[in-house]
């Protein structure tokens, strides 16, 4: 592992046979792995490209063990760190060797379907896909939909504020979860929000939301259902060249049309995709739009002729509108299978996450492909073309001396630009350990101990998942301590409490 961790506890791990029987008695049966070989399954997340064994794995079904799992570390300071479906890109479950692995995957239950509030009020286990097939026989959906929604699952989703092919119009989850139910590292369970699209006091959803499980430990959500729109309809649109199809993107977004969704691939993505999917993507482009417009039927037909207009008036070289429902979910199939495509083409690779202004999108291109030729590794870009969220593909060998630091050190660098660029580190899989150590790139020392202040708040122990999105831990007692000078206190006048 090239990434620094926080030091193993050694009288932690001397005491591993009694913290796994303490754990045995709050979770009986099958709820407790502790051999090597089982162990092997949590060793990391979908950022394959570290690994680490935990110290012991343990599976509650209930808030009340997540409770007494969480008081009890908290009282042998034990780390603890939540999983979901380990489908993060960004090292956010990776295990620590001398914590607790606390996997919520047992939290498979949807515990209320509300249509008269359209909510719906489910376990965090339960699959980001399964939400929006409990409610489809009453037309409706839940909007979020990252590409990994099969296998991904809502608390994760909460984590690290997933977004999807539909978050342009939609929102990331942080716009559509209205309530949840935590466990502090103290034991106590509080309630946050809830079935009103409005609560008093501070936004607390919106602290939770993307805090990576740094935070607390998420048991119940209540999220946001929408009715589905009356027809839905996509645009396939081939360019001849990137810089053109960013165009395309800033002139649609700049004649006020909002779409359902609006997605890009380069060619290398394309090819890939289409190996794999057979979707119909035309192998002569060196861009290609998807474009979703949704809403009565009427309205979907007007924005699809302005749509195609402002394509040809950029340079489209190709142009196929979908049909019927079957058309459009196949589009839609190649980019949502990007990933796994780049996979057969490539024996590693590592998905970067970064986000851009729009019309930063052809400077941006023309940089990764500079950086491509800097450390001599393919690239294969998808990404979230209406809100500039990039997902380049960065394609390696693992197997050969020296090319995943090359790798690591190329998506540093296209991260860094997305930051010169007037962007941000991340724009949906999260900080986790992939971006930790950049995070002064876009934050300063004073933000960054603003940050965690607001986690010793949560977890004075600093016992949640510690090494994850901050590059320096500081104890909270260091964070909070002032400056005496001459033995005289600075600006003594103000009430301090």
């Amino acid at each position: 592992m090239a990434i620094m961790m926080p030091a193993s506890d050694q009288a932690v791990l001397t005491r591993r046979a009694e913290i796994v029987a303490a754990l045995r008695a709050i979770v009986p049966g099958e709820g407790v792995i502790d051999s090597a070989a089982e162990m092997r399954a949590y060793e990391s997340d979908g950022l394959t490209a570290y690994r680490q064994p935990p110290m012991v794995v343990v599976l509650p079904d209930t808030t009340e063990q997540v409770s007494l799992i969480l008081k009890y570390c908290a009282g042998q300071g034990i780390k603890v760190v939540p999983r979901g479906s380990g489908t993060s890109l960004s090292g956010g479950a990776l295990p620590l060797e001398d914590g607790v692995l606390l996997g919520l995957g047992k939290f498979k239950r949807i515990r209320e379907i509300d249509f008269d509030n359209r909510v719906v009020v489910t376990e965090p286990g339960v699959t980001n896909l399964a939400i929006s097939q409990a409610v489809a026989h009453a037309g409706f959906y839940y909007a979020p939909d990252p590409s990994s929604q099969i296998a991904c699952s809502i608390g994760g989703n909460v984590a690290e504020n997933s977004g999807g092919v539909h978050c342009l119009k939609y929102g990331m989850t942080t716009n559509n979860v209205l309530g949840c139910e935590i466990v502090l590292m103290s034991g106590e369970i509080l309630r946050i929000g809830g079935k009103g699209c409005e609560n008093p006091g501070y936004d607390l959803m919106g602290v939770i939301t993307g805090s990576e499980g740094l935070l607390g430990v998420i048991t119940e959500i209540t999220v946001r259902i929408l009715q589905k729109p009356e027809t839905a309809r996509a645009l396939m649109v081939g360019f001849a060249q990137v810089e053109a199809a960013g165009e395309c993107v800033a002139r649609i977004i700049g004649a006020g049309i909002i779409p359902g969704g609006m997605e890009m691939m380069d060619k290398p993505a394309i090819h890939a995709a289409e190996a794999f999917v057979h979707a119909g993507y035309p192998l002569d482009v060196e861009a290609l739009l998807i474009i979703e417009l949704d809403g009565p039927k009427i309205e979907v037909d007007e924005l699809i002729s302005r749509v195609e207009a402002i394509a040809n008036g950029c340079g489209s070289t190709t142009c196929q509108i979908s049909t019927s429902e079957a058309e459009r979910n196949l589009f839609w199939a190649g980019r949502k299978a990007a990933f796994p495509a780049v996979g057969r083409i490539s024996p590693d690779y590592l998905c970067m996450d970064g986000t851009i202004p729009r019309g930063a999108l052809p400077k941006a291109l023309a940089r990764i492909r500079e950086l491509s030729e800097k450390y001599q590794l393919g690239c294969a870009n998808v990404f979230h073309a209406g809100d500039g969220n990039l997902h380049p593909l960065i394609l390696y060998d693992a197997n050969k001396p020296g090319e995943i630091e090359r790798a690591e050190a190329f998506g540093a660098d296209i991260l860094r630009a997305c930051v010169e660029f007037g962007g941000v580190l991340t724009g949906e899989h999260g900080v986790g350990i992939e971006k930790r150590d950049l995070m002064p790139e876009m934050f300063s020392e004073i933000d960054l101990n603003q940050q965690q202040r607001l986690k010793c708040a949560f977890d004075a122990q600093g016992l949640l998942n510690p090494g994850k999105v901050f590059p320096t831990l500081h104890r909270c007692a260091e964070l909070g301590r002032m400056h005496v000078h001459a033995g005289k206190l600075a600006f003594p006048d103000i009430p301090r409490f």
